[in-house]
């Protein structure tokens, strides 16, 4: 999520400031997660857009889109699209898949735009990030000041209270031949995710952080930062909300 740099090895892993700047902008990032269900995700997307009964030509903003994949998708739906991620690598990936509707640019998702949207997503978990809690607060402003008068806002992230309940300790994953060991554990407010792996000879270590926000934590932030939360579902097909059954916790607001 900064300049394209090398991955860091064990030698230097402190000094980047914020595991997303390292981590994100690794190809090892997008070989860990190669996986995920894209499908769910389209099915998702379908039913999203669907029940904010967006326009045609509607303009979305996909907050935090990595290599662009929802951001074409939301495309081919008819909708005109611009994608924006911290990662410079991630964007310059995307950006081969730009077309009149489509676009791509390097953001901080703490910064308003100056052109308003009628949606924006941020989805697959991809807030709670930053090292200081106040910088949570200051990005749903700016999501509310990027909306157009009429436009809904979707924050995608993961139900704590379940992902705490079902946490899985330790694993391996092995993809393209790498071995990735993962340990998960919940610390001062955040889950974390070390990830370990050796390739070419050389030894990397990650960690991924994220802020463990509730529903209640959400809705003391959407209070103060002024924002209208108009609805809460649990999971991709849009169905209720249930603390400690529902795999998401996915917020409409405006």
């Amino acid at each position: 999520m900064s300049a394209a740099q090398n991955p860091p090895t064990e030698n230097h892993l402190k000094s980047t400031e914020n595991w997303y700047t390292s981590w994100f902008d690794t190809p090892y990032y997008h070989i860990l997660y190669k996986d995920r269900n894209y499908r769910e995700a389209q099915v998702f997307m379908d039913n999203l857009t669907h029940y904010l009964n967006l326009p045609e030509n509607a303009t979305v903003l996909d907050l935090a889109c990595g290599k662009g994949r929802h951001s074409i998708y939301l495309n081919q739906l008819g909708f005109t699209v611009l994608g924006a991620d911290l990662s410079e690598n991630s964007i310059a990936e995307a950006n081969k898949n730009t077309n009149k509707t489509l676009n791509f640019k390097v953001h901080d998702m703490r910064e308003p735009f100056e052109e308003k949207f009628d949606a924006i997503f941020n989805l697959f978990t991809s807030f709670g990030y930053f090292e200081n809690d106040e910088d949570n607060l200051t990005t749903l402003k700016a999501i509310k000041e990027s909306l157009s008068e009429y436009g809904f806002a979707v924050i995608d992230f993961m139900n704590v209270t379940q992902v705490i309940e079902t946490l899985i300790p330790e694993e391996t994953k092995t993809v393209e031949g790498i071995d990735f060991y993962i340990k998960r554990y919940l610390k001062d407010g955040h889950i974390y995710k070390e990830i370990d792996f050796e390739d070419k000879g050389q030894k990397f270590h990650f960690t991924e952080k994220v802020k463990a926000l509730t529903l209640k934590d959400f809705e003391e932030l959407m209070e103060e930062a002024g924002i209208y939360l108009l609805d809460i579902f649990g999971d991709y097909k849009l169905k209720k909300f249930h603390k400690t059954e529902s795999e998401r916790l996915i917020m409409i607001f405006k």
